[in-house]
């Protein structure tokens, strides 16, 4: 095999590309606006579980009705289940 020697200006050219990229191509999704830990683990399980495109309405409808730990902590099973 023959070795490739990678320079820190390789690295950050690649850094550079990626980070364009993104920002022509990222998608906008309601829980990239919100720095709240809650609602971002709560993202995070629901993007587990299908496609980001279907997570949304789930995420919103979620968001409003339960917007706190606090609020899930007091809601029932039944409103829960409803909800995911």
């Amino acid at each position: 095999l023959r070795q490739f020697e990678i320079q820190d200006t390789d690295i950050q050219s690649f850094v550079v590309q990626v980070f364009v990229w993104w920002e022509k191509n990222k998608r906008d999704f309601p829980w990239r606006h919100t720095t709240d830990p809650y609602l971002i683990l709560v993202s995070e399980i629901m993007l587990q579980q299908t496609q980001a495109a279907r997570v949304v309405g789930y995420f919103e409808r979620w968001r409003t009705e339960l917007p706190t730990i606090e609020c899930l902590a007091n809601a029932t099973h039944s409103q829960v289940l409803r909800l995911w």
